[in-house]
């Protein structure tokens, strides 16, 4: 995906959620929800312009660093060679982010017959995925991927780390998109553990083959 139509996509969704926002205000309360427990329960609330546009405005300000980076990296051309899947990911982040607004939205508009973690776990699966086959093209680089200080030390490193990060990412995605079809608890578990699970055996891992490649 060009970086042309990535911010015409991201800035067309950015601004329908915004306007969305207006044209709901009168039919929000003054307190909307905001926020879920593990059971799905609310129990965080906010004001109705926090519910109705910060969102949106985090989600602007995400989408210009991540237009932002790529030009100050020291390592640019690397991100140039994957720059189309990482303009894909851009998107799907955006769409991610605007799902959780609309989600946000129909519960407190009074359509609170799902459970907000099931509702979401799809769209996380999704979003692993996308990392996963991210990371397999990613190169080496100072903000995009599994950033150690031993993946940015070695090619060779980062590109071992990044092609079994691929497949633990995919996994993690697979794993989430079962937890939609699970309890809340079950649910957080599968999206949680094996993500966090992952990024700290990717750590390990590139430290033990930064290890192998000096003592050779």
């Amino acid at each position: 995906m060009s970086t042309k139509t990535t911010s015409i996509i991201s800035l067309a969704l950015i601004i329908v959620a915004v306007l969305v926002g207006a044209m709901l205000w009168n039919q929000m309360p003054a307190q909307m929800a905001s926020h879920w427990n593990i059971e799905n329960q609310a129990d965080g609330h906010s004001t109705r312009f926090v519910g109705l546009f910060v969102m949106p405005i985090v989600t602007l300000a995400m989408f210009a660093l991540f237009m932002f980076v790529p030009t100050i990296d020291p390592l640019k051309a690397n991100i140039a060679q994957f720059r189309n899947t990482f303009n894909l990911f851009i998107v799907l982040i955006i769409a991610f982010m605007l799902y959780v607004h609309a989600l946000t939205l129909a519960w407190n508009l009074g359509y609170q017959n799902f459970a907000m973690s099931q509702a979401m776990l799809p769209f996380v699966g999704l979003l692993f995925i996308a990392i996963g086959f991210m990371l397999r093209q990613a190169k080496r680089n100072w903000f995009i991927g599994i950033r150690t200080p031993w993946t940015l030390s070695s090619d060779r490193v980062w590109d071992e780390t990044h092609r079994l990060g691929s497949l633990l990412f995919i996994a993690s995605g697979g794993l989430a998109l079962l937890g939609a079809f699970t309890s809340g608890t079950v649910a957080f578990w599968l999206m949680f553990v094996p993500l966090i699970g992952s990024a700290l055996f990717l750590v390990i891992y590139s430290y033990v083959l930064y290890q192998r490649e000096t003592k050779a």
